[in-house]
């Protein structure tokens, strides 16, 4: 479990990296509309991609492992 956890956050990094890597501009583009944004509907963005994000790990440990 740990190191799947480990393997996922690594994964993550990865493409975190890459994207900045080879689109600064978009990334900036991308906060410079983040930051337009009510504190609210940033939270609420950011409680929904947690919850995507839970709803395909357990989709993936339920259907896939």
């Amino acid at each position: 479990m740990i190191a799947a956890l480990l393997w996922g956050l690594g994964l993550v990094l990865v493409i975190e990296g890459l994207v900045y890597a080879l689109a600064p501009s978009v990334v900036e583009h991308l906060l410079d509309q983040l930051r337009k944004l009510p504190l609210g509907e940033r939270r609420r963005f950011g409680i929904l991609m947690a919850f995507l994000g839970a709803l395909i790990l357990f989709m993936v440990i339920r259907y896939l492992m």
